[in-house]
């Protein structure tokens, strides 16, 4: 019975260990089903957070994007994907080394996704580690089925550190992975060149030739070597063979003609580059430079008649291309300010005004067309081409100032106003622009008797440019003849002839202060010296008048006399003689 009583608490004890063996149990697997719902659910949001910074980076806001990949990170630090775009975030901030630590954790990752490689590499790339940006590429290479097209990258990153064989090696695989390119052959043969091994880079394009010989870069490839290497006498054969095939052929030509012109021949090396000038399957840009550096040569005859054909071949190629009309206008230009040809400006001025025509939006070729406009005074086209240009280029100051210079110049003297203080506006920071400016409209306003405004800007000048003639000169004139301010006047105009003392207008500005003063006896002095250089109407009339102030009465009558008729001399100068009395 006791036995019994023994078994049955052995039983007793041993199913209450198992029920609460089997309590502890169920304990586990529920903590164990919970901390998986939790690493799911850690998991889930991780995802999610991931593609919020996804969509933040595909509108390229890198700030908001690396938030949310580096939140999501902490949430799931094994997702390589995470790790891969903060390299990339990073790498675009210009953080090459930390963007490294996170690009090799994803590559660490997940060793076949090649992207990663690739971007290894491009982070070794900016840091300049071509080393270990090649070896990324082997890694790739080797790890990853179907990148073979990387070994053009992975010859570049050999070139970039100076390991030509290495490079010279991989394009050989490339070679024998995809057979003859144009980049392949190129690509060696520029690294034959790197290395001095002129021979072999000659026998590289020798070979391509004799395999494609219908092939044109080729052929001219091979002349290329010849001509840099002062062996031009062998790139004759092949660019005349070449020739006979596609005689049309403008680069064909233009070696042809570099043959001729470092032998000296230069009409045989024109009439090959009008040849290819001619052919407007030639762009326009190669035609220019070459015309622009035979301009450089002028005044030379020999190169003007040349320029002159090959200028009039580039517009028959290029009828409706307002660049080779412009060209045009530059060489014609060129010639007439190195003979002040005025027959050349104009033929210029048709040149440039074809080019705007058919481009108006060339600012240079506008500024040509005024200056020579200019130049010619041609006043109403000068004021009409200003307007026009300025309807294109409306916040470019000079077009106003040309505007201006025009109207004054037709005494259109309120539209130069309004010209001129427009463009007075646009050039407030420009010091130079600012004197031009109101140097004018001292000028323009004296005209309109608003002589406040006047003495306002050529005192504005004077006070940017204390030395500037013109100035000096119209403003103490003007004082003068207003008799206001005359030890102002008298000061400017002395330092006018203190600085041009064989100027004859200055000299005359002076002895006209001097007269308005009093001081007739040194006014005289300074006329007579004037006179010396031009004896124009205006200042023979003042010299009348100083002698007659000095009482030389029959002088004076005949310095009148000698002023009549000529330009430039007042309205009253027959009163004066008539009367034998001087009129103020």
């Amino acid at each position: 019975m006791g036995r019994f009583r023994w078994i049955l608490g052995l039983a007793v004890i041993v199913l209450m260990h198992s029920e609460f063996n089997l309590e502890a149990q169920g304990r586990k697997k529920k903590a164990k089903e919970e901390q998986t719902k939790n690493e799911q659910r850690s998991l889930l949001q991780a995802e999610i957070i991931f593609l919020e910074g996804e969509k933040y980076y595909m509108i390229e806001d890198y700030g908001k994007a690396l938030i949310f990949f580096q939140k999501s990170l902490e949430l799931n630090p094994d997702n390589a994907a995470c790790h891969y775009k903060i390299a990339q975030i990073l790498l675009v901030g210009e953080e090459a080394d930390k963007a490294l630590i996170y690009a090799s954790k994803a590559l660490q990752m997940e060793p076949a996704n090649k992207y990663y490689y690739l971007l290894n590499a491009e982070i070794y790339s900016k840091q300049s580690n071509f080393k270990a940006a090649a070896q990324i590429y082997e890694d790739l290479l080797q790890q990853v089925p179907g990148t073979e097209m990387y070994l053009f990258d992975l010859a570049a990153l050999y070139v970039y550190g100076n390991d030509l064989d290495a490079a010279l090696s991989t394009y050989g695989r490339a070679e024998d992975r995809f057979g003859f390119s144009k980049e392949l052959v190129f690509s060696k043969q520029r690294i034959y060149l790197k290395q001095n091994r002129l021979a072999d880079a000659i026998a590289q394009s020798q070979k391509m030739v004799s395999l494609f010989p219908n092939d044109p870069d080729y052929t001219l490839n091979l002349a290329e070597l010849f001509l840099s290497n002062n062996r031009e006498a062998e790139a004759v054969p092949f660019l005349n063979k070449f020739l006979e095939t596609d005689p049309n052929h403008a680069r064909a030509r233009l070696m042809l003609a570099e043959v001729f012109k470092k032998q000296g021949r230069v009409n045989l090396a024109i009439e090959q580059m009008i040849v290819a000038f001619s052919n407007p399957e030639l762009e326009l840009t190669p035609k220019l430079n070459v015309l622009v550096e035979y301009m450089k040569q002028l005044p030379d005859p020999i190169v003007e008649e040349n320029s002159l054909k090959l200028a009039a071949s580039i517009i028959d190629a290029h009828p409706q291309d307002g660049n080779a009309y412009a060209v045009n206008g530059d060489l014609f230009l060129n010639l007439g300010r190195n003979d002040s040809n005025e027959e050349k400006k104009r033929k210029a001025l048709d040149y440039y005004l074809k080019a705007i025509q058919l481009d108006d939006s060339n600012f240079n070729i506008w500024q040509n067309v005024l200056q020579i406009e200019g130049e010619l005074s041609e006043f109403d086209s000068l004021a009409l081409h200003a307007d026009q240009a300025i309807e294109v280029f409306p916040n470019q100051a000079p077009l106003y100032y040309y505007s201006g210079f025009a109207n004054l110049s037709s005494d259109n003297f309120e539209e130069a106003i309004d010209a001129l203080e427009q463009g007075k506006k646009l050039a407030k920071n420009d010091n130079n622009l600012l004197v031009l400016f109101n140097t004018l409209l001292g000028d323009a306003y004296n005209e309109l008797q608003d002589h406040n405004n006047s003495d306002q800007a050529y005192e504005a000048v004077l006070a940017l440019d204390p030395n500037n003639d013109h100035v000096l000169n119209n403003y103490s004139y003007f004082l003068s003849l207003r008799k206001q301010d005359l030890e102002k006047a008298r000061k400017m105009s002395g330092r006018l002839v203190k600085k041009n003392p064989e100027n004859p207008t200055f000299l005359d500005t002076h002895a006209w202060v001097l007269f308005m003063i009093g001081d007739y006896k040194e006014a005289k002095e300074y006329l007579e010296t004037a006179l010396q250089h031009d004896a124009s109407g205006t200042i023979i009339e003042h010299y009348g008048d100083v002698l007659f102030k000095l009482g030389e009465i029959e002088n004076a009558v005949k310095q009148w006399n000698r002023a009549k008729g000529m330009d430039d001399t007042s309205e009253l100068i027959d009163k004066k003689i008539a009367d034998r009395k001087l009129y103020e």
